[in-house]
C-alpha cells in the first residue's frame, strides 16, 4: 500500500481494513518517452555484451513515477482518497517512443470498524 499525500494507491481491488463507500471512476496517467541520441549510443554498446540496459532503467523508473503521480492528481481532482486496482503498462507506440500508463479506479474509502 502506497500513500501519496494522504491518498492510498494499491494494485488490489480493495484496501485491507477499509471499505469502498463511493466509486468515482477510472483515472489514468500517461507518460510518453523518447530515447535520446546519447541513450541510444550507450544502449548500443551495452547490448553488445547483453544484460540490463542501465541507460534506460532510471528514465523508465522516473516515467513510471510520473504516470502514477498524474493518475493520483486526477483522482484527487475527483475527490478520491484512494485508487484501487492500479495497473501499470509500458508499450512502444512507434519506433523509439515508449508510453507508460498507470490506470486505476478512484474511490472514497472509510476505515472499517473492528
Amino acid at each position: 500500500m502506497e500513500a501519496r499525500s494522504q491518498l492510498i494507491v494499491v494494485t488490489t481491488p480493495y484496501v485491507p481494513g477499509y471499505k469502498v463507500v463511493k466509486v468515482l471512476g477510472i483515472v489514468t496517467g500517461l507518460v510518453p518517452r523518447t530515447r535520446g541520441m546519447g541513450g541510444k549510443i550507450v544502449a548500443s554498446f551495452q547490448s553488445l555484451f547483453g544484460g540490463e540496459v542501465s541507460a534506460f532503467t532510471s528514465e523508465m523508473e522516473k516515467a513510471r513515477q510520473e504516470a502514477i503521480d498524474r493518475m493520483v492528481g486526477k483522482a484527487k481532482a475527483l475527490g478520491a482518497n484512494a485508487v484501487i486496482g492500479v495497473d501499470l503498462e509500458t508499450t512502444e507506440i512507434f519506433s523509439g517512443v515508449v508510453l507508460i500508463s498507470a490506470t486505476g479506479t478512484a474511490v472514497v474509502v472509510e476505515k472499517e470498524e473492528s
